[in-house]
């Protein structure tokens, strides 16, 4: 095998999108075993991917999303040269095929999409009714045009009990008195996806009362919003939203007896942990991006509004959550796993 075997994938910008991206490197791993697989990716993805066994090597990207960056791709790409002999570009913009057609890679794979027909001599056209998962259109990049979908596998990010326990010990001193309910109630699109925060904090004032250690997790973005629903709930729960990192949040959900989320990247992320999760979805669609686990249960009242895929909410009351009850939401977790 020489070197330029190789195949180099182009990933996602998003939490979620990147662990959806796992079952595609499965699929490369059991068909082409002696072929590695190298993501190019965000920075702040490598805690994702170094839980992926089937990654040899992560290549950071440090561009901001949306960012053209043209001088920097290039130059990435350029120091790729006669290293792989394909790429298969996740993301359908144009910035994205930049790296693989600087790189001289010899087959370029992707969607086509917005305007970069001529940097890619793979195309393959999306049939979105055809493949409505997310995923499903991911795994489709590593097959043939003609060739039918096989089985989609399920994400499964590898756990490191020993480093999740010290996370643990460094973040809750006291060790793992009662079972872990994670909450995460952020989604980076909007706040139309996100159940209301009075409902959040009422979910952790009955769920403390049952016997659940509550903790809050999040980005640094949504620091505000961990900060609101504690003092809501009275400070029953360890509100951690915007104070660990990627990777600790990850040890965290990776010890939780269960996962309320709404559709979010923390939500993909318990799932290919395989902890129970209870996934809130509102003016998403749970048919595109469900949680992939064997754990999963999902919460979409289907209002005629739903999905309506908006960042903000048009109506006064975000009918499509609100109307989601803390107790019900709380009669899920504890079908999901047993009341403390």
């Amino acid at each position: 095998m020489s070197q330029s075997d190789a195949i180099l994938v182009i990933g996602p910008s998003w939490v979620g999108d990147m662990v959806m991206a796992q079952p595609l490197l499965m699929l490369l791993q059991a068909r082409q075993p002696q072929r590695p697989v190298d993501v190019v990716a965000p920075p702040w993805s490598l805690p994702l991917l170094q839980r992926m066994p089937q990654v040899r090597r992560a290549i950071p990207l440090a561009v901001a999303h949306g960012q053209l960056a043209l001088a920097q791709r290039w130059q990435l790409g350029h120091s790729l040269r006669q290293h792989y002999q394909q790429a298969i570009l996740l993301p359908n913009s144009l910035k994205s095929a930049i790296v693989p057609f600087a790189a001289q890679i010899p087959q370029r794979t992707g969607f086509l999409g917005e305007w970069r027909f001529g940097l890619l001599n793979d195309v393959r056209i999306l049939h979105k009714a055809r493949l409505p998962r997310t995923v499903d259109r991911f795994v489709a990049l590593g097959v043939e045009p003609h060739e039918p979908l096989p089985a989609t596998p399920l994400p499964h990010l590898r756990s490191l009990p020993e480093q999740a326990v010290a996370t643990l010990r460094h973040w809750l001193p006291a060790g793992l008195q009662r079972p872990i309910l994670a909450l995460c109630p952020g989604a980076e699109f909007g706040p139309a996806k996100r159940w209301p925060l009075s409902h959040f904090a009422e979910l952790a004032r009955l769920a403390h009362h049952n016997g659940w250690q509550v903790i809050l997790l999040g980005s640094g973005k949504e620091e505000a919003l961990g900060q609101q629903i504690n003092a809501l709930a009275g400070g029953v729960g360890c509100n951690l939203i915007g104070r660990t990192a990627l990777e600790q949040a990850i040890d965290l959900l990776s010890l939780a007896g269960c996962v309320v989320s709404n559709d979010s990247g923390l939500m993909h992320v318990a799932a290919a942990l395989d902890r129970p999760v209870v996934a809130l979805f509102g003016s998403s669609d749970p048919q595109h991006t469900p949680p992939l686990g064997r754990q999963t249960r999902m919460i979409s009242l289907g209002v005629p509004c739903s999905p309506c895929f908006r960042r903000r909410c048009p109506l006064p009351n975000l009918p499509c959550l609100s109307a989601i009850t803390p107790r019900y939401v709380l009669e899920q977790v504890e079908k999901a796993w047993p009341a403390p």
